[in-house]
């Protein structure tokens, strides 16, 4: 099965340029005259943090999801705690969770170096980096817009209330995208995202132990092997069965009510969005085109240019 993967993605890129929205002034060429050599250097050590550890690339396409679900991508998710910035690391959906910080730390470092001062910001490294953490495990590439500038603030309450929690059901999951500026279709196509990655005990403890009717009873059982009903919070199941590889076994997964978190389930449980995760359970090559579009889009949200914010020199901090 792999080979017939390696084939799509290797022979046929998916690559994608949607044309610049009304409310952004980003660009696929920002760098290409201030440094040409930014994009190829965070593909560098991108690649070699995933080749290290590939659970990595999860981890860094969840930070950019993150980031841009409070107060739009701006890196904020980035920023350690002070007096006056109230970090979202603590917020529910990343403390303890969010991860690949120290990865994001040599890029910038790297990137500063190869430039030969701070000109690419942390909220465009983590939007290239997302890009080329999928195409490390197989997935489509496509083209980022840049020219993303970093916040001076973060907000641990926003980051609790707008990033979607794994005990949402279908209405609230589609609520919570419309706020975000995001359909139903991008909401099953981002969702398919965790066909990459882990999650931690106690985010599926209740759907295994609780949640009868809607789980395959043998799956629930295998996860309830590593998952206890008191401790062990923090012990990892994979999302899918291939947790590094862009593949569209999460979507074949949820079909067999298979669905690791209680929102992933949601997805397929009578509800508006059956139709397209079962399109995409068979059809690899639309959840790649989709989710591709869907990624330009997220990317889209609220960015801040111009001479909004600025280009921090520290990633965890404000200039």
């Amino acid at each position: 099965m792999a080979s017939s993967y390696s084939f799509v993605f290797l022979h046929v890129l998916v690559i994608f340029s949607l044309a610049r929205t009304a409310f952004s002034d980003l660009s696929d060429d920002f760098y290409d005259d201030i440094c040409p050599q930014a994009l190829p250097t965070i593909r560098r050590v991108v690649e070699d943090a995933v080749s290290q550890e590939r659970r990595m690339g999860a981890s860094l396409l969840r930070l950019h999801f993150h980031d841009c679900f409070v107060n739009g991508c701006d890196a904020s998710i980035l920023l350690d705690q002070t007096a006056t910035i109230d970090s979202e690391k603590t917020s529910r959906a990343n403390n303890n969770s969010a991860r690949g910080f120290e990865v994001i730390d040599r890029i910038k470092s790297e990137v500063d170096k190869v430039c030969g001062r701070p000109v690419v910001s942390c909220a465009d490294i983590l939007a290239v980096a997302a890009r080329d953490s999928v195409v490390a495990l197989h997935g489509p590439t496509w083209e980022v817009e840049l020219g993303r500038r970093d916040s001076t603030t973060a907000s641990r309450t926003t980051a609790n209330n707008d990033i979607p929690t794994p005990l949402m059901d279908l209405p609230a999951l589609i609520d919570n995208f419309k706020k975000q500026g995001l359909d139903e279709e991008d909401l099953v196509a981002l969702s398919g995202g965790h066909t990459l990655g882990f999650a931690q005990c106690s985010t599926f403890r209740n759907r295994i132990y609780n949640e009868n009717n809607n789980i395959d009873s043998t799956f629930a059982s295998q996860r309830q092997a590593n998952c206890p009903r008191s401790g062990g919070d923090s012990n990892l199941a994979s999302l899918d069965p291939t947790p590094a590889l862009f593949d569209s076994k999460y979507f074949t997964n949820l079909v067999s009510k298979k669905g690791l978190l209680h929102s992933d389930q949601a997805l397929f449980s009578g509800g508006e969005t059956d139709e397209l995760v079962k399109t995409y359970s068979t059809n690899l090559r639309t959840f790649s085109k989709d989710f591709a579009e869907s990624m330009i889009k997220m990317g889209n949200i609220k960015p801040l240019t111009g001479n909004e914010g600025q280009i921090r020199v520290d990633c965890r901090k404000v200039n």
